[in-house]
């Protein structure tokens, strides 16, 4: 494959992974689970799981690697709604 878009799906990737880092974090320190869905994190995680799967069948470092970062988030997020939540 093209070192190019090699570099591309890292970046893709990179970005995707870490989009709920800062979500997170707030969540974690504040211990404030308000206005966060359940059902939303239930379906991100099923559909991380299956990305991670895909990946896994394709060989593709990418999906797997970055799809388990992006999930291991949701996880968390998750566990802290269900923990914390009213």
């Amino acid at each position: 494959m093209n070192l190019f878009w090699e570099i591309v799906g890292y970046i893709a990737g990179l970005c995707t992974a870490t989009v709920f880092l800062p979500q997170t974090i707030k969540t974690i320190r504040e211990k404030n689970v308000k206005g966060l869905s359940l059902f939303t994190y239930t379906i991100y995680i099923t559909g991380m799981v299956a990305w991670t799967a895909y990946g896994f069948y394709l060989h593709s470092v990418q999906m797997v690697l970055f799809n388990s970062i992006s999930l291991i988030f949701a996880i968390i997020i998750a566990y802290m709604i269900i923990k914390y939540r009213d």
